[in-house]
């Protein structure tokens, strides 16, 4: 399996909620084919170099996954035909060099599980502790 960084930009238009559903729709699409991800990162929006289908900012993602060659084609696919998103790109990494940043950036990102942990933290209730400081006055004599 060839390791391969995926960066996609969506429609800067899109609610939080939507724009996270189209990424986990894109990251679906990869899983599906076979592919393991690896590390993600959501970049959150920026401002594009320029003006992409009359939009000057986007929504940045980058997920870093090992697939098989020939599967590559179908995940473009599926981006391409996807209208909320405006841009990506698909990076193969091949030689040692190239392997060797390819996992310093794993490194980096955060992996997929730990990015499922902490949507899952988030859906759990916290209880709240009160406290209440009683003042003491130290009288000398």
């Amino acid at each position: 399996m060839n390791c391969y960084e995926t960066m996609f930009v969506i429609q800067p238009t899109l609610t939080e909620e939507e724009s996270k559903a189209q990424v986990q729709k894109i990251m679906d699409v990869i899983t599906k084919q076979g592919s393991e991800i690896v590390a993600t990162k959501d970049m959150g929006i920026r401002r594009l170099a320029y003006e992409v289908k009359k939009h000057k900012r986007g929504h940045y993602t980058v997920v870093l996954f090992k697939a098989k060659g020939d599967t590559i084609l179908e995940i473009e696919r599926n981006l391409r035909i996807n209208e909320d998103v405006i841009k990506f790109l698909t990076i193969r990494y091949s030689n040692t060099v190239e392997l060797a940043q390819f996992n310093k950036m794993v490194a980096q990102f955060s992996p997929v599980e730990e990015v499922a942990k902490e949507e899952a933290s988030k859906v759990e209730t916290t209880e709240s502790v009160e406290e209440t400081v009683v003042a003491t006055e130290n009288q000398e004599a």
